[in-house]
C-alpha cells in the first residue's frame, strides 16, 4: 500500500469513512490516482469532492458527515437531522438538513441546505465529531418551522438533561423575533419545569399523567429496600412501577421483579405494576387506581 493510502485510511477512520478531493490531493493522490481508485472501488464519490473509502455505504454517521462537508466549510447539521443526532427525535429517512451562512435555501443530492445570517459561534458545536447546532438552537430551528415534534424535542432535551437553561435563555435572547420562539418559549415554562428527569419513554408518559391529574408528584428513581423503584411517594407507602415489555418480558425479569415486589410488601410498601397499554390507552383507571391508593393511606385504610 502506498504512504499515500495510509495516510487516506487513517484520516477515513476518524471521519466515519469519509474524505475530502482536497484532503486525497494533500495526502498525495494526483487526479489520475483519485480516478483510478473510484474504478477499482477503493473510493466511492457520494457528493462532489467528497468521497467514502472502501464502501459505498459509511453508515448512518458517514452519511451525515459527507451532507456537511459536501455543504461548506462553514456548514453544520441543523434541524431535524441534529435533533436525530442528539437523540430527541428518532432518525427519519430523507434529506439530510445542514445549515449553511447566506439567504437561500436550497434541496439537491439528498440535502437540504437552510440558509442563516445568524449562526454565532455559541449555538455551534461537534458531536460524534460531526460540526452540528446546540441543543438549544436545534429546537430554535424546529420551532420556526412550526415542527409538530417541537414538544417531543424540548420533552426529551431534559429528559436526557442536554438543555442548559441558561443557555437556552440566551439563544432565545439571540433569536427574539423569530418565527415560532413564543411557542417554544410556553413549552419550556409550562410544560416540564414541574416534571422530574426520568429514564424511559414510558416512565415519562406515566409523571405526566400524575402532573396533568394535579395528583401529589412521586419521588423518581430512587432505592427502596435495596431495590431501585420507578416511582414512589413515601407518605402514602406507595410504589408504582412501569414495565416495558421489552425489559420485562423474560423469565428472570419476571422472577426478579416478584422478588422485588415482596421485598417491599414485606416493609409495608403498597406496590402498584402499569404495563406502556395500560398507560397509553386506559389513563382514566390508572389515575383512577393511583388517587385511590393515596387517599386510603391519607386516610389510614
Amino acid at each position: 500500500m502506498e504512504a499515500a493510502d495510509v495516510l487516506v485510511a487513517r484520516l477515513a477512520a476518524l471521519q466515519h469513512r469519509i474524505v475530502t478531493r482536497r484532503q486525497l490531493l494533500t495526502a498525495g493522490l494526483g487526479a489520475g490516482k483519485i480516478r483510478h481508485r473510484l474504478e477499482n472501488g477503493r473510493l466511492f464519490q457520494l457528493h462532489p469532492g467528497v468521497y467514502s473509502v472502501g464502501t459505498a455505504d459509511p453508515g448512518p454517521l458517514g452519511h451525515l458527515l459527507s451532507a456537511v462537508v459536501a455543504s461548506g466549510n462553514r456548514a453544520v447539521l441543523s434541524h431535524r437531522s441534529a435533533a436525530a443526532l442528539w437523540r430527541l427525535l428518532e432518525a427519519k429517512p430523507g434529506p439530510i438538513d445542514v445549515t449553511v451562512p447566506g439567504t437561500r435555501t436550497q434541496r439537491r443530492n439528498g440535502i437540504r441546505r437552510h440558509s442563516s445570517r445568524s449562526l454565532p459561534p455559541a449555538e455551534i458545536t461537534t458531536r460524534l465529531r460531526i460540526p452540528c447546532t446546540t441543543v438549544e438552537r436545534v429546537l430554535i430551528d424546529l420551532a420556526a418551522l412550526r415542527s409538530p415534534e417541537l414538544e417531543r424535542a424540548v420533552e426529551q432535551g431534559f429528559v436526557n438533561r442536554l438543555i442548559g437553561r441558561t443557555r437556552m435563555q440566551e439563544a432565545l435572547h439571540r433569536a427574539k423575533g423569530r418565527t415560532g420562539t413564543r411557542q417554544l418559549k410556553r413549552l419550556l415554562a409550562g410544560l416540564l419545569p414541574q416534571l422530574p428527569f426520568t429514564r424511559s419513554e414510558l416512565e415519562r408518559r406515566f409523571l405526566k399523567l400524575i402532573a396533568s391529574a394535579h395528583l401529589p408528584m412521586p419521588i423518581v428513581n430512587r432505592h427502596r429496600e435495596d431495590h431501585r423503584v420507578d416511582f414512589h411517594w413515601p407518605a402514602s407507602r406507595l410504589v408504582v412501577e412501569t414495565d416495558g415489555r421489552g425489559i420485562h418480558d423474560n423469565p428472570y425479569a419476571f422472577e426478579e421483579d416478584r422478588r422485588r415486589d415482596l421485598d417491599l410488601e414485606l416493609a409495608d410498601w403498597h406496590v402498584i405494576r402499569l404495563t406502556w397499554r395500560q398507560i397509553a390507552e386506559q389513563p382514566e383507571r390508572v389515575l383512577a387506581l393511583v388517587r385511590k391508593r393515596l387517599t386510603a393511606a391519607r386516610s389510614g385504610r
